[in-house]
């Protein structure tokens, strides 16, 4: 009797679980684990970007704030179907949820929120010291994924007063180069660091 109650409240729970996960609606800052069956080596957590997307191999950007888990996996999986014979089966969970901002301790230093998507091993939001470098904040992250583009890493950064993004183009092999930033880039609060997927024989 206690082994069949224990797999009854067992079984609710699940559900309940399963329910809130297709009610509630992604937003910003949440970190999503996102599982592809057919293959393992593409599993990750991703984070939420400040504007709802997200970024992820073989799929690119996509729109998840706003949305429910399902219909994220659901647009993963058609996104990825040329990569595959059949549509993979993509699952998506919300690992994190956004982090409510704390009050900080007046005599610590003032952090600031850096954010890195696409191929680097540890990809979300990172709390950094002011005067941290690129390169300080790629090792950060724990470094470049295998599939990642190192000639092709950009920097994004919107200047707060005229709203305007640039992008800076930064080539990991060589730390830099005339047309680019270099390593030693000091990053500004909100910068965003994209590593997108290398291409076939780059």
């Amino acid at each position: 009797m206690i082994r069949f109650l224990t797999a009854v409240l067992f079984l609710i729970g699940s559900a309940t679980i399963s329910m809130a996960q297709d009610i509630y609606r992604i937003k910003p800052g949440d970190t999503l684990q996102v599982e592809v069956l057919e293959d393992p080596s593409l599993n990750r957590n991703v984070l939420v970007l400040p504007d709802g997307s997200i970024s992820f191999p073989m799929a690119g950007t996509v729109r998840a704030g706003g949305r429910s888990v399902d219909v994220v996996a659901s647009t993963l999986s058609e996104e990825m179907t040329g990569n595959f014979a059949v549509a993979p089966t993509v699952l998506v969970s919300v690992a994190a949820l956004a982090p409510r901002d704390a009050p900080r301790a007046a005599a610590g230093p003032e952090l600031m929120n850096i954010y890195i998507v696409g191929e680097a091993n540890t990809p979300g939001r990172k709390e950094v010291l002011p005067g941290t470098t690129l390169l300080q904040f790629l090792a950060e992250a724990g470094g470049l994924s295998r599939f990642a583009a190192e000639k092709r890493i950009q920097l994004r950064r919107v200047d707060p007063r005229s709203n305007q993004e640039t992008v800076y183009r930064f080539n990991y092999r060589t730390m830099g180069g005339s047309d680019s930033i270099s390593g030693t880039t000091v990053l500004a609060p909100g910068d965003v660091i994209v590593v997108p997927e290398r291409r076939l024989f780059e």
